[in-house]
């Protein structure tokens, strides 16, 4: 299995943001000396849940600290960016990382961002696949036009070129069994998210293969990264106390129903939500791996199986939990 970690940049005011960006440095450089693959940068916008506007001007910067260790955007949220610029931007990073990008890129569903970008939800979904696709051309081709839904271009040339040959791994995020059907239909690669259990993790994963396989496309040996909150103690008691202080800023900050903006969740079968269940508790009980050492080694040994799951990206909801994960961890599932 590989692992890699989601990075978020979450901000209570008791400290400067300058802090923040600090201690994430300080996790990078126990990465680039670990088994860790790869960094996924979380971008949110207007909210302290995580204070990363531009993961690619985070991305560079932890591009001149390190060496080894894959930068990751986990995601760009394309509806929000012209789609040459990011092309720009993103093989910029590539190239002053000596080819380390994973991009990862994503719809966004938060009605604020919607609202102060001038975007709605129902365009959204095609703006960010409109997007993809334009940065890929701009990728694959050394001129290349484009007549779409958004955007309209004729004989384009888009530099830099990427440093990787042909360009940088793609990933889509898909959390909704519809997008997954989108995804796997295309052949996309996709990344699954931190916020549904694992009993529907392996239905996404199981749906993904199903619509891969259906369209004439191979999952094969392809990393699919799947989030997932963890929390680390000497007891389970402490880690599960770890989980729930995380878990009430997760909620209480970004997943609420100011929030969904009142676009329904589709169910998925044989996995419905009760909503009488605290939100807390639900993450602590059905979606956070919680435990000491050994008991998050055994889940993840489990999981890789089970799902199957050849790529974590790690979720830490504590820093004890990510230099326990790293040391105690890391070492034994990779």
């Amino acid at each position: 299995m590989k692992v890699g970690l989601l990075q978020f940049f979450s901000w209570t005011g008791r400290v400067p943001v300058s802090t923040v960006y600090d201690r994430a440095m300080d996790r990078v450089a126990m990465m680039e000396d670990s088994e860790f693959d790869c960094i996924w940068l979380a971008e949110h916008h207007f909210t302290t849940y995580s204070v990363c506007p531009s993961v690619t001007l985070m991305g560079t910067h932890i591009a001149a600290r390190t060496k080894r260790l894959r930068i990751g955007t986990a995601v760009t949220l394309n509806a929000y960016y012209h789609p040459l610029r990011l092309a720009e931007e993103l093989s910029m990073l590539d190239v002053f990382s000596n080819g380390r990008l994973n991009w990862g890129s994503g719809r966004g569903f938060d009605p604020t961002e919607y609202k102060l970008f001038n975007i709605t939800q129902d365009d959204a979904y095609d703006r960010f696949r409109e997007t993809a696709d334009i940065v890929q051309k701009a990728w694959q081709n050394e001129r290349f036009s484009h007549h779409g839904k958004y955007y309209d271009y004729d004989d384009v040339l888009v530099l830099p070129r990427p440093f990787q040959d042909p360009h940088p791994p793609v990933y889509l995020a898909a959390s909704s069994p519809d997008s997954i059907r989108k995804a796997g239909a295309e052949g996309y690669t996709i990344m699954l998210d931190p916020h549904s259990t694992n009993g529907e993790i392996q239905f996404k994963r199981q749906l993904y293969q199903q619509v891969m396989e259906a369209n004439g496309h191979e999952v094969g040996d392809r990393n699919l990264p799947i989030v997932r909150y963890v929390a680390l103690a000497d007891t389970t008691e402490e880690a599960r106390e770890i989980a729930r202080h995380s878990s009430q800023w997760t909620v209480g900050a970004y997943i609420n129903p100011n929030k969904s903006g009142g676009r329904p969740r589709e169910e998925i079968p044989g996995h419905e939500r009760d909503h009488s269940v605290d939100p807390v508790e639900r993450y602590v009980d059905e979606i956070a791996v919680v435990g000491t050492a050994a008991e998050v080694v055994d889940k993840f040994k489990q999981l890789e199986s089970e799902i199957p799951m050849n790529y974590l990206m790690l979720a830490p909801m504590s820093q004890d939990t990510f230099v326990r994960f790293t040391k105690e961890v890391l070492p034994r599932i990779v």
